[in-house]
């Protein structure tokens, strides 16, 4: 076993625990982490996503009934002064707005849910944790940065996937890239960041042709940090749009002009309208959570707003491709990050039998948990949260298998489940099938 860890006595009701050496130092601890992207066939196409019916989507098993957190009583630990141990039978993975977050700013009980999960419960347990976001526009880092500062705990690029993050793997395949989307240039960094060679943002090309967008004019920011181009020479192989556009209209009307070109080749359109390059979504949530009281749409909505307008202008059907949950591509790339991190930061090599996934959206979150359930050598666990989109009174269009007020209180209700499991019924997966995806044959 690596030194950094060792080996503590078995604590009641869950299983075996793992502790950190004190001494362990930053380096060792956030060290880089590599992960393998899912490979395109895992990705979701528009007519995929389609084709499910209503049925289908809320589809669950009979004995996975909804419950409710009142259901489980007050979690009374049986330890007057806890040691700090780290659970190596379950984990939990969390979306964040509407979560944790809303309107930039912690929900009142995430801090608490933090530090719950940190060692501050009545059983002094640790749970390995990792965020599952498809929201974007910035560097994972600057990401984990700003949720450090918000949740009054260190969170690290090993444990983060925002809705891009899988798009790393696209680099490989394509060089030059139309990139929409996010404040300023955050979105281009990323892309060069993630390995693409070339990339371009609607600001590019309309500092280029400033009548590409009759109704939109860059600011000066804009103007400086874009680019002019040889739009004659100039291929778009693929486009991506990694965060919510700020410009509905402009950066609709840049992607539809490079849809219609011959292969992506600016400077010449299409007499047939079907020749253009791919369009990438890093998630298709048609609403989000904010500090408004109602729902706000999403990437999705842009997304179903492009497709219409492609239709109405060519008489074709334009097929996209969305990342981020639900995707299964997403899920297992979140299986792999978490065994990654469990073992490198943590030193458990086993995987756990159960992942409790909270989130606020049925229909991404708990239809994406509940559809990899099905098809996962482990348990994932769907728990709702009132907190955000879903709001208390409300039917989801996808049914959990927990539905909580909080964060906090569906923290303690996935300990509270696995203390009264006991040891014997926390069986896991086999090691070599959790790095290889945690798929059922």
């Amino acid at each position: 076993m690596d030194p950094l860890f060792s080996t503590v006595a078995t604590t009641e009701g869950f299983g075996t625990w793992r502790v950190r050496r004190l001494d362990a130092n930053r380096t060792d601890l956030f060290g880089d982490t590599k992960v393998v992207p899912p490979s395109p066939n895992l990705m979701s196409s528009t007519h995929i996503c389609d084709a499910a019916t209503p049925e289908e989507m809320t589809q669950y098993h009979a004995d996975d009934e909804v419950t409710s957190a009142k259901d489980y009583p007050e979690v009374t630990g049986p330890l007057n002064n806890p040691p700090s141990v780290t659970s190596d039978d379950f984990a939990l993975a969390f979306d964040i707005d509407g979560v944790f977050i809303k309107g930039g700013q912690p929900i009142p009980e995430a801090i608490k849910a933090m530090r719950y999960i940190n060692g501050e419960n009545p059983y002094g347990i640790k749970v390995p944790y990792i965020f599952l976001t498809n929201g974007g526009g910035k560097s994972e880092k600057e990401r984990c940065l700003d949720l450090s500062r918000q949740l009054d705990y260190e969170v690290s690029p090993g444990q983060f996937i925002c809705g891009h993050t899988p798009m790393r793997d696209m680099a490989e395949r394509y060089e030059t890239v139309l990139v929409v989307g996010g404040e300023g240039e955050k979105c281009r960094i990323v892309a060069q960041d993630y390995g693409f060679k070339n990339v371009i943002t609607p600001g590019d090309i309309i500092k280029t042709r400033h009548d590409t967008t009759p109704f939109r004019k860059l600011t000066d920011d804009e103007y400086k940090n874009s680019r002019v181009l040889d739009l004659n020479n100039t291929q778009i192989e693929a486009i991506f749009v990694f965060a919510d556009s700020r410009d509905w209209a402009g950066d609709q009307q840049i992607i539809l002009d490079c849809l219609m070109t011959q292969q992506g080749h600016l400077g010449r359109r299409s007499s047939c309208h079907n020749e253009g390059p791919p369009v990438f979504f890093s998630h298709n949530d048609v609403v989000w959570s904010t500090s408004h009281e109602y729902s706000r749409i999403g990437m999705g909505a842009l997304r179903a707003s492009l497709e219409a307008l492609y239709h109405a202008i060519t008489n074709k059907e334009l097929t996209t491709i969305a990342f981020g949950k639900p995707q299964m591509g997403t899920f297992q790339f979140a299986t792999r990050l978490l065994q990654q991190w469990r073992s490198e930061y943590l030193g458990i090599d086993k995987p756990p039998a159960t992942v409790y996934f909270v989130g606020d959206t049925p229909e991404s979150d708990i239809r994406g948990t509940n559809e990899f359930d099905k098809i996962s050598d482990l348990e994932w666990y769907s728990i709702l949260v009132k907190t955000g989109v879903y709001q208390d009174g409300e039917t989801p269009n996808v049914k959990p298998k927990m539905i909580c007020d909080n964060i906090y209180d569906a923290v303690k209700f996935a300990i509270e489940r696995e203390h009264e499991k006991g040891p014997q019924q926390n069986q896991t997966a086999n090691p070599q099938d959790f790095k290889n995806g945690s798929l059922k044959n």
